[in-house]
This record gives C-alpha cells, structure tokens and sequence, in this order.
C-alpha cells in the first residue's frame, strides 16, 4: 500500500522511497540521470542538456500549480538518504473514458534495486484509487527488458507491439504497449 502525504505539496510515500513534486534545487540531482545517454537510451528524450533539464524542471513545477492537475511528474527519493535518484509519472490521458500512462527514469547507481518496482506500484494504486482511473497504460522498446520486467511484476500485462509507434533519434522504433485494469472502477 501507499501513503499520501501533503507536506510540501503532493507526495506518495512507500517502503523505501518517497515520490513527491519536484522543487527547482532538484536541478543539478535530475540532470545526474537526465543527462546520461546509457539511462536516456530507450526515452523519447535525452540525453538532457542543462537547458533541457531547467525547462524540464520549469514545465513540472508549472504542472503541480495547476488548479485541475492531470499530469504527476514526481522526484523519486530514497526515504532513509533523501537523495533524488530518479521521476516517476503518471498522467491523466482522458477523464471522460477514466485513462491513464505511466512511466519512469532512474539514475543507473540505483539500477536493479526495485525501486522502478516500488515507484510503479504507487502510481497504480494512485491512479486507481484516489484519481479513479479505470486503465493505465506503459509503453517500452522491445529490447528494453529491464522494462518490461517492472511492467510485468507491478500487474500490467502486454497487449501488443505497435509498430513504428515513436520516431526516436533518426528512425521509427516499436514499442511494446502494456497496460492494468481496474475492474471495479467505472461501473
């Protein structure tokens, strides 16, 4: 399970991290990972520039005010070190028909520790239960299995390949669309 929290703004709190707005002294902590090609590799962005990232970090922080927020750009941090070591998202795609995506990055220190796992699982439990969403889906590179790994044990299931879904540096690529339900929301 999670637990919402509302210190200083929205936050999800989990075993070990803790998933919460990004402040603009995250700046130098995102651009660590933003800016690393091997952790950028599979994303539709990156690596990040230090421009990139401060209009990252402007274009989240304007997020969060939003009066009828629909996108949930969060710092992950290690609860006991505090330390920033990735973004998770979730983002409202269609209200009406109670839809949603989700994605994360993580910086490669902390590669292979579950903590996409652990991220993941909150921004389900949220979408399902406090935002109301019906369906979240994830999207992943075919050669990305880490990836779809973390999909697999946080409950999505794969339901196709799309091709030349993205145009990603230079040329199309696919991706493996996975996505969970929530049976009892929407009836």
């Amino acid at each position: 399970m999670f637990e919402a929290c509302e210190r200083d703004g929205f936050c999800l709190m989990g075993e070990r991290l803790l998933l919460r707005d990004f402040v603009a002294s995250d700046e130098l902590s995102v651009h660590a990972f933003a800016s690393d090609r091997e952790v950028t590799r599979y994303t539709g962005w990156g690596p990040n520039s230090a421009e990139d990232t401060r209009v990252f970090l402007r274009g989240v922080l304007a997020q969060a005010r939003s009066a009828e927020r629909s996108e949930f750009n969060l710092a992950v941090v290690e609860r006991d070190s505090g330390r920033l070591v990735g973004s998770a998202a979730l983002r409202v795609t269609s209200r009406e028909h109670a839809r949603g995506e989700l994605g994360y990055v993580f910086h490669r220190e902390v590669w292979s520790r579950g903590y996409a796992t652990e991220a993941g699982r909150l921004l389900l439990l949220f979408g399902f239960e406090r935002l109301g969403l019906r369906r979240i889906a994830a999207t992943c590179r075919p050669e990305n299995v880490a990836c779809a790994r973390v999909l697999e044990k946080i409950g999505m299931r794969c339901e196709g390949r799309l091709r030349s879904h993205v145009f990603l540096r230079g040329t199309w690529r696919d991706s493996v669309l996975y996505a969970a339900i929530n049976e009892t929301a929407g009836s």
